[in-house]
């Protein structure tokens, strides 16, 4: 039994750490899957499109999965609400596993489009089923820190799927992959192992009991659970929703529209950085792979340690307060990289910064949204607001490739581009006024 003065962790039991754990593992290979796509698609793209249109159709690929994504999440915040979380979460990270590994089979642009879509739906099942699930079964007084450790974690997914794609990068360049294979299929393929394996222990998880009391209260009212016509037409569910759909539009944009697409800026200053050192232009396609993955591991460095520090802010001064700061943060650091990481040396300390930005709101988010929801909407109204993001998020890669094209297509252009559409960043702040402060409230019902 934990007391006033004793940290939040003292007051979870065995069953309690079991599910944080549980949840905690599909979400980071949610997003190992996720960052390894980010570091294939270039290579992807380049074989199956042609090198020259390799970073226009990269960005349309981007928004497939996002769509995706966003699809995935309305279904099973729904599904997740009615049938249980711990069911559809084993739903999700199964798809999601599948459909990663079908992605090394593309023969063509269609069908990997068709494989990411479907990834993406997987994927963008996980992030409420995993925050509803830890919201429901964890005591009070550890939800809020519980649930930014668990958003926190999410970077040792990214962070390892850097590191594969530095090991496979490596492995390239020495052409030693296996079978044939190109460095993107074998991302892939590892890309689909780890969430597969998850799948058996998930099926041990139970539903928590307060979604069960809810779920029998609803069948003895008449009442509907994960019903988008009461999250949206009911006070205060449907203010809460649409705010959160502003606030999360902005993070998501922040990350997925822009951030993500540090690779490209990194391919162009190590190509001129290689070039000049004397490396051979055949190893250049390899040295461009691993130097992405390098990238990719300062970012979520840098965003392990922006998560944790406003996931304590959120808890020392608000859910509010904590958003404007993570948000600001995330559009100056966006700017930093898109305008002024010019030299291969400030790879080391801009990404990190960038990283610490727009990671540091994904934070706030597991923390907040699911307390401006009652049990029988978290689910729903949780992946509404994240994933309701998403299909904003699908327009900016399409934008930065539409942008860029009419620029003139190069490096450049991409970078004015990407400086344009860093301005929505903005518009998370025009939300913080009109959403409710649950600092220290119990969970609405």
């Amino acid at each position: 039994m934990s007391t006033p003065t004793q940290p939040w962790w003292r007051s979870l039991s065995r069953e309690h750490w079991f599910v944080f754990n549980v949840a905690s593992l599909a979400w980071l290979f949610d997003c190992l899957d996720s960052q390894l796509f980010n570091l294939a698609r270039g290579g992807a793209m380049a074989q199956l499109v042609g090198p020259q249109r390799a970073a226009e159709y990269g960005s349309y690929s981007m928004s497939f999965f996002l769509l995706g994504w966003a699809v995935g999440g309305f279904v099973f915040g729904a599904l997740g609400d009615r049938f249980g979380r711990a069911r559809m979460l084993t739903y999700s990270v199964l798809i999601y596993s599948v459909c990663t590994g079908l992605s090394s089979l593309s023969t063509g642009f269609f069908d990997f489009s068709v494989y990411r879509f479907i990834t993406g739906c997987g994927v963008g099942g996980v992030f409420g089923l995993s925050v509803a699930l830890i919201a429901d079964s964890l005591p009070d007084k550890a939800r809020a820190p519980a649930l930014g450790l668990f958003q926190s974690l999410s970077t040792w997914g990214n962070i390892t799927a850097g590191l594969i794609g530095m090991g496979i990068g490596a492995l390239a360049a020495r052409a030693l992959l296996p079978f044939g294979l190109k460095d993107w299929q074998v991302m892939f393929l590892i890309g689909s192992l780890p969430a597969l394996l998850c799948v058996f222990i998930l099926r041990r998880l139970k539903e928590p009991a307060k979604w069960q009391q809810a779920r029998d209260a609803g069948v003895k009212s008449g009442v509907q659970l994960g019903s988008y016509a009461e999250l949206l037409g009911a006070k205060p569910w449907g203010k809460n929703a649409w705010l959160g759909v502003v606030m999360c539009c902005a993070g998501v944009v922040g990350l997925w529209g822009l951030g993500n697409f540090h690779p490209q800026i990194i391919g162009s200053i190590v190509t001129k950085h290689l070039t000049a050192s004397g490396v051979a232009p055949e190893s250049l396609p390899s040295a461009r792979s691993y130097w992405s993955s390098v990238g990719l591991l300062l970012q979520n460095i840098g965003g392990f340690a922006g998560m944790m520090t406003l996931s304590w802010v959120a808890q020392r001064w608000g859910r509010r307060i904590a958003y404007a700061i993570a948000i600001t943060l995330s559009f100056l650091s966006t700017v930093l990289v898109f305008k002024h990481l010019r030299e291969f040396d400030q790879i080391f300390w801009m990404l990190p910064l960038m990283g610490f930005g727009q990671l540091s709101v994904f934070a706030v988010y597991a923390i907040y949204l699911p307390e401006l929801f009652p049990t029988r909407l978290r689910s729903t109204g949780t992946s509404f607001c994240y994933n309701s993001g998403r299909i904003i998020a699908a327009t900016a890669p399409f934008t930065i490739g539409v942008i860029t094209r009419n620029l003139g297509g190069d490096i450049e252009a991409f970078r004015t581009a990407g400086l344009y559409v860093s301005l929505f960043l903005l518009t998370g702040l025009l939300a913080i006024p009109f959403l409710p402060e649950t600092k220290d409230r119990p969970l609405p019902e």
